[in-house]
């Protein structure tokens, strides 16, 4: 089965670091564009950053400066660097992106990753 696996989630106080890792899973050839969203309780699924195959970058504003988004695309594999945490930082995070696959383009996402900041 094609998915995006997520990792690197778990508790952190504020100010700390986390850094999780989406691997692709399956027959996948390799990776298009990618971004890391994230979903709070009680809120709707935000948009933290994306990647695009050859680099190209984009943050939502409130991760811009302490978030980096960065693949390694002989694995494909997407990271996100999460820095100076804050607790309204806290959701689980997913990744999702689209995948080339021997039997061609397929959206595809992970199951998600907790991530934890507290005060």
């Amino acid at each position: 089965q094609v998915q995006l696996v997520e990792s690197g989630g778990g508790l952190v106080q504020a100010g700390g670091s986390l850094r999780l890792s989406c691997a692709a899973s399956g027959s996948v050839f390799s990776l298009n564009a990618v971004g890391w969203y994230r979903q709070a309780p009680g809120k709707q699924r935000e948009l933290v950053a994306t990647v695009t195959r050859d680099g190209s970058t984009n943050y939502a504003d409130s991760v811009k400066g302490r978030f980096t988004i960065s693949r390694d695309n002989a694995k494909n594999t997407v990271y996100l660097q999460m820095n100076s945490l804050k607790p309204e930082d806290t959701a689980v995070y997913y990744c999702n992106g689209e995948a080339v696959t021997y039997g061609g383009r397929l959206s595809i996402r992970g199951q998600g990753t907790q991530v934890t900041v507290s005060s």
